[in-house]
């Protein structure tokens, strides 16, 4: 009596490794455009909370200083008397580019205006490099 003993093989053949990278090359040229265009949607929604929530306080600073708004941003920051700030944070954000965002203060008749450049971080600009402004998103 022999035995005989068949040897199995695990793992994938070869064409199936192939089926399963092209299946992923597929999802991956369907996935990544989309992602991307939602992460520039949300970076560019960040900045917009972000000054809105700075023009906020800046409104609330001069409220609470007989409409004298701060020299600078780094006023929001700076505990007063009572440990009170205006901006809840140990430092003024920065855009989600890295970048400081611009404070122009009220004056002759100009609005108040918090400004982030883009991703281009420069003045001006189209598309992903557009400038967000507290005064275009004012008049929204």
């Amino acid at each position: 009596m022999t035995t005989r003993t068949e040897k199995t093989r695990s793992g994938f053949t070869l064409a199936e490794l192939m089926v399963v990278i092209v299946i992923i090359g597929l999802l991956a040229t369907l996935v990544v455009p989309n992602v991307v265009r939602r992460l520039f949607t949300a970076t560019r929604a960040k900045a917009e909370a972000d000054i809105v929530t700075i023009a906020q306080s800046l409104e609330q600073y001069a409220v609470e200083n007989m409409g004298t708004y701060p020299e600078t941003l780094e006023a929001l920051v700076t505990p007063d008397e009572n440990g009170h700030t205006f901006l809840n944070r140990e430092t003024v954000p920065t855009d989600p580019w890295g970048q400081p965002y611009i404070y122009e203060p009220p004056s002759g008749g100009r609005k108040l205006n918090v400004i982030s450049y883009g991703k281009d971080k420069q003045a001006g600009g189209e598309g992903d490099d557009a400038d967000i402004t507290y005064e275009n998103l004012r008049n929204k």
